[in-house]
């Protein structure tokens, strides 16, 4: 008896075809285990959410899932996050870009806000300020009346504590050489930074030797009721006013607009602007006003004079003395702090304030040696009024 061959399709393995028929039982079981794996996961997410909403509700759910994103930047809603001051005064800004910022000007003059004007007070320093003790005490309770803003080396970090006014007032700096221009660019970018505050209405420039002679009210009335910004502009025929002058400088500045003035000024929001915006004068006082011809003390007077002359008091309300001869001021000591050494200051002065005259000249005295801290202390209460 012949055993029934079965044929088998042309090229196919017996092996292989029982392999496919495997896999087509297997295929269903799978799918049908991935299903049921995803229906149990939506139903455990589903108990886990219904428990969340009954324990905590669903304010707390949506506030949860909200507060995982944050966006990249947060469009200002209101006027009062444009008007904020920075709370941050380190910045990567480069000096161009800073004075562009801070030369920005409202064209509507009327603020549709109640804007509190403030003094900004503005320390040019190389590092420590030995008599800030003496200036916490000045500005002490009047907070909102005043800002603080210090330029000092790049490599000094000063360590104020948290409570004191001049703790992260320091603002990004760059190494400046008395005499050049450098000096003025620290004074720039002091007041660029200041103007950043919409607030600040008066900038004063101090130096880590300067006190003052009043307390807080008196001088805070004393400046925001002027009609003119304090800097010196007068115009010096001899060797160190116009033996200065450099006739390249023309026509942008001519000989007898040439003027010279204290480096240490007290201007309101329209002058500093004047200082930051400028492009026109700076390039001429950079190539032709080096040593001798120091720049710090007829730049601003300068352009001032041509630019906004009659908005100048054309004086100082920084005291310093100059009787000991010298290219700098005297430097008071320990034992040069009395009672009779205030009265000099006080007493015999003469000036213009608001067009009439006035003995109330100074406001501001410089140069004090760390040493006089102390004796300062014991007798402002008394001598300066704070």
């Amino acid at each position: 008896m012949q055993s029934r061959v079965v044929p088998l399709e042309e090229g196919k393995d017996p092996a292989v075809t029982n392999r496919t028929t495997n896999q087509s039982k297997a295929l269903p079981v799978r799918l049908f285990q991935i299903l049921v794996l995803f229906l149990a996961l939506c139903i455990a997410f589903s108990v886990i959410s219904i428990y969340t909403i009954r324990h905590f509700g669903i304010q707390s759910v949506v506030t949860t899932v909200k507060s995982s994103f944050q966006p990249c930047y947060e469009e200002p809603s209101s006027l009062v996050q444009l008007i904020r001051p920075p709370l941050n005064l380190i910045h990567t800004m480069s000096d161009k870009e800073l004075l562009w910022r801070a030369s920005l000007v409202p064209r509507i003059k009327k603020y549709p806000f109640e804007r509190v004007p403030k003094i900004a007070f503005m320390f040019l320093t190389k590092g420590p300020l030995p008599l800030a003790p003496l200036w916490e005490r000045f500005l002490k309770g009047h907070e909102g009346l005043f800002s603080i803003y210090v330029h000092s080396l790049p490599s000094f970090h000063a360590d104020f504590p948290p409570s004191s006014v001049f703790y992260g007032r320091q603002v990004p700096s760059q190494v400046s050489e008395w005499g050049r221009m450098s000096m003025c660019d620290a004074e720039r970018r002091l007041l660029a930074n200041a103007l950043l505050d919409i607030s600040n209405e008066w900038f004063i420039l101090l130096s880590e030797s300067c006190i003052p002679l009043y307390n807080f009210s008196v001088i805070y009335h004393y400046i925001m009721k002027s009609r003119y910004s304090f800097m010196g502009a007068f115009d010096d025929p001899g060797p160190f006013g116009r033996g200065r002058y450099n006739e390249k400088m023309e026509p942008e500045v001519k000989i007898a607009q040439w003027r010279k003035g204290s480096q240490w000024f007290e201007v309101n929001r329209k002058l500093a602007i004047n200082i930051v915006e400028d492009t026109t004068f700076y390039p001429k006082f950079e190539q032709f006003c080096t040593p001798a011809c120091y720049v710090d003390e007829h730049y601003f007077p300068t352009m001032l004079t041509i630019e906004a002359g009659n908005q100048l008091a054309n004086r100082s309300i920084t005291w310093v003395d100059w009787s000991r001869g010298g290219p700098h001021p005297a430097t008071f000591g320990r034992g040069d702090i009395t009672v009779e050494f205030f009265k000099r200051i006080f007493l015999g002065n003469s000036c213009t304030y608001n067009n009439r005259s006035s003995s109330m000249c100074f406001l501001f005295a410089r140069k004090f040696a760390p040493s006089t801290l102390e004796p300062l202390l014991e007798l402002s209460p008394k001598v300066l009024g704070f």
